[in-house]
């Protein structure tokens, strides 16, 4: 079983579990990024512990050698998409992409997303007013939607403030082998679970 494939058989009933879906979870660089949405727009309230359960986890399983930083954030209000989920769920939304060399002599497209599959991506019209295209994920460098600013909100409007708060949570914990840790003992001694919170200091709390 690849890696990230183990990653998210461990995350996934854990997001389950505090009713919180998994929108997408990448190792990459030495950080695992694990990002959540809920319904309503998700806050630290139900990232915080979500990121505790993950931790135990993974100190449990220990799929990870080496020094690892665990990120668990929501999607922000510009989503990156990298699957065709992602993209089927962008339907309606506008988005940017930029193509992979050689695919098209601009790189770069604008559009609303009209329809996706499990192959590709249906863009309408963008700012240029050009016909609906069709490209293929194949064919994909990155894609993200694109917010649209509306009225600032005001300082007493306290949902709206809400929301862009549950827009940019996140919680980085930095996972460090230590000396007698399940990580570090030799094969066939018995480890007991560990239960010990963070460094104080290895714990990054971040409300954009």
């Amino acid at each position: 079983m690849a890696l990230i494939d183990r990653l998210r058989e461990i995350v996934e009933p854990l997001c389950l579990d505090l009713s919180v879906e998994l929108y997408d979870l990448e190792l990459n660089g030495g950080v695992l990024r694990v990002t959540v949405d809920q319904a309503e727009g998700i806050g630290m309230a139900a990232i915080a512990p979500l990121t505790r359960e993950i931790s135990r986890a993974l100190d449990v399983h220990d799929p990870i050698s080496g020094h690892f930083t665990l990120e668990v954030t929501s999607p922000g209000l510009e989503r990156a998409l990298r699957t065709p989920a992602h993209f089927v769920r962008a339907i309606g939304t506008p988005v940017k992409l930029k193509l992979r060399p050689g695919v098209a002599e601009d790189r770069r497209v604008e559009g609303m997303v009209l329809a996706a599959d499990d192959t590709g991506v249906v863009l309408g019209p963008g700012p240029s007013g050009a016909d609906q295209r069709r490209f293929a994920f194949a064919d994909i460098d990155k894609a993200r939607t694109v917010f649209e600013w509306g009225p600032t909100p005001r300082p007493s409007d306290a949902a709206a403030k809400d929301s862009l708060t549950k827009a940019g949570a996140t919680k980085q914990i930095t996972k460090k082998k230590v000396a007698g840790s399940p990580a570090t003992k030799a094969a066939g001694t018995p480890a007991a679970s560990p239960e010990l919170p963070a460094p104080a200091d290895a714990v990054k709390v971040v409300n954009a």
